[in-house]
């Protein structure tokens, strides 16, 4: 396995020592931070406001603060799990363009951990990047306030993060593999980055859009990332407001807050559990996977 682990640690180094790279492919997600420093915080908390009326009084601010904060960092990991995958896994356009992946499959390393080596390393490289910007992200929060997240649900925010990259890589790779040249990849790079807030909700809440619309954004696996990672980084603060409404409304509030911001992701006018859209993206996963290795070893020949 040493040739693998070369192969892989030689992957991981392209991306951490470009700077340019690691910071471009958070591009998106430092354009998401402006946008709510300028003015989807107050939107987002206008509308929380706009269906409390009534409540105003019973509730902290403090906490619909919190609550809109929380959104802005599962609108930041979505963003990230799309950008950072990608962008580590365009090494593998650079080598085909550059003729390296002549030189790789000359060498006695075999096809399949050839393969892997990159989608391991790109795996690794989001996962990283997103468990820090989550783990920011949390120590940010817990200084603004309680952001009433337990272990359980604090090591469940982690095991996300490293099921999105796995799942967010497998889906590029197998797109990337078709691209001849880094123009090609960068111009869709371009694409992928202007969509992306918007796919997992986080300039507009997906429930705001059509229902065709919201079925095709939850196609993509990073869309029912985001809004698992909503769910688990809300759900604290969410209970707490509604027991500071004590049941006056019956928990219309919270429901219908759930239901704004998308707290389960739907598709084709169903909204999937928790659970559903963990086993969904574990599908669409291995599906990826399974089709990047046929993909290689059409694209990619022996000379």
């Amino acid at each position: 396995m040493k040739d693998f682990m070369g192969f892989t640690r030689r992957n991981l180094l392209i991306y951490f020592k470009d700077k340019l790279a690691i910071l471009f492919s958070l591009l998106t997600s430092i354009i998401v931070f402006v946008l709510y420093l300028l003015f989807l915080k107050g939107t987002f908390v206008e509308a929380m406001k706009g269906t409390m009326r009534g409540l105003e009084n019973i509730v902290n601010s403090g906490d619909i603060d919190m609550f809109v904060n929380g959104i802005l960092l599962s609108g930041i990991l979505g963003s990230a799990l799309i950008t950072v995958p990608y962008t580590c896994l365009q090494t593998i356009v650079k080598d085909r363009e550059a003729g390296v992946d002549s030189d790789i499959c000359a060498t006695p390393l075999k096809r399949w951990k050839i393969i892997l080596s990159y989608f391991t390393s790109s795996s690794i490289c989001s996962f990283i990047m997103t468990s820090l910007i989550l783990t920011v992200g949390l120590v940010v929060l817990s200084f603004m306030g309680d952001i009433h997240l337990g272990i359980a649900s604090l090591l469940s925010a982690y095991g996300l993060m490293l099921l999105g990259s796995v799942s967010s890589t497998a889906l590029f790779m197998l797109i990337l593999l078709f691209f001849k040249s880094t123009a090609t990849s960068t111009a869709f790079f371009g694409i992928l980055s202007a969509a992306a807030g918007f796919v997992i909700g986080a300039y507009i809440p997906l429930s705001q859009f059509s229902d065709g619309v919201r079925s095709f954004c939850n196609i993509f696996p990073a869309s029912h990332i985001t809004s698992l990672i909503r769910k688990i980084l809300l759900s604290g603060i969410a209970e707490k407001i509604d027991s500071s409404i004590g049941g006056l409304d019956n928990g219309a509030f919270i429901e219908a807050i759930k239901d704004t911001f998308s707290f389960n992701a739907s598709a084709f006018g169903s909204n999937f559990s928790g659970f559903q859209s963990v086993i969904y993206v574990s599908i669409f996963a291995l599906v990826c996977i399974a089709g990047m290795v046929i993909a290689y070893n059409r694209t990619y020949k022996r000379r």
